[in-house]
């Protein structure tokens, strides 16, 4: 779930990073505030403050421990702080 509200499906995520990620370009981000919580075994919250340019946003991800690695299992963000446009398409909505 994005910080506006809106749900992206795997697709829709995968393909946005592509394109934005293709051709390289500077777009620094901020992160600060990082905070973790054991929920139970192998499961975990982080969470954590992202600026990008004058967009606050309070992040979460909830994370478990899985053979190989590691799965995010949710994400949110909620924007805390006035935005700009940062150039995104409409979201594609995935109600499932």
């Amino acid at each position: 779930m994005g910080a506006s509200g809106s749900r992206y499906s795997r697709d829709f995520v995968l393909t946005m990073l592509e394109r934005t990620w293709s051709d390289a370009h500077d777009d620094p981000w901020e992160t600060s505030e990082f905070q973790c919580r054991q929920l139970g075994e192998d499961t975990y919250a982080l969470t954590y403050t992202l600026r990008q340019q004058e967009r606050l946003t309070r992040r979460l991800t909830i994370w478990r421990k899985v053979e190989g690695g590691w799965k995010a299992l949710f994400h949110q963000g909620t924007v805390v702080a006035p935005s700009i446009s940062i150039g995104l398409p409409e979201a594609e909505v995935n109600d499932s």
